[in-house]
């Protein structure tokens, strides 16, 4: 393991996404997966980056109690912000296809908050992405959504898909962000801890 002075830890990520899962497996840190659920409600006039921290510190309180000395759970949370708006998992075929509509012809921004809570400290960051979409055609969404079902996914896409392949002009920020985990990010945090 790179980071030596976790080395001591039983580290638990708290995610039922595979692709957050994969990406903290490719940093070769050694993880178990545990998952307690939450109502991922968060108050009214949060600023954009506050609302994915605030439910990645949401997901860590089940866990407070139980910790023992040597654990340290990450949690985390993806919105996709356009226009003012946040768009979150789409609920169904129709919402998924208004979401990338949305999308379709602009910019719009992917962010990522992470928290990290040991039985005596909790810190928690965020990371935006922006993310630019060519004008995407009805037939485009339509089989994207048909053949991919995004819906897991923050505004009813995943950049590492199809979509990403033939919709993304291009990016500014991290590519990994948009795929739910900040990995650089999160990797210079740990180091820190």
């Amino acid at each position: 393991m790179v980071l030596e002075n976790l080395k001591d830890y039983r580290i638990i990520l708290a995610s039922k996404s595979p692709r957050r899962r994969q990406l903290l497996a490719d940093l070769d840190i050694d993880f178990v997966t545990e998952i307690h659920e939450v109502d991922e409600v968060f108050p009214e006039g949060l600023p954009m980056e506050e609302i994915p921290q605030y439910l990645a510190r949401l997901k860590a309180e089940p866990f407070v109690e139980t910790l023992k000395e040597n654990e340290l759970v990450i949690t985390s949370d993806t919105i996709v912000y356009v226009e003012g708006e946040v768009l979150g998992k789409p609920a169904d075929y129709d919402e998924a296809v208004e979401m990338m509509n949305k999308l379709s012809g602009r910019r719009h921004e992917v962010v990522t908050g992470v928290c990290l809570t040991s039985k005596d400290k909790q810190v928690s960051f965020a990371s935006v992405t922006d993310v630019f979409f060519k004008s995407l055609s009805r037939d485009e969404i339509d089989y994207y959504i048909t053949h991919y079902k995004p819906y897991d996914k923050a505004g009813a896409y995943g950049i590492q898909e199809w979509i990403g392949y033939i919709g993304i002009e291009r990016i500014e920020g991290s590519y990994f962000n948009v795929m739910g985990l900040p990995v650089q990010h999160l990797y210079e945090e740990l180091r820190k801890w």
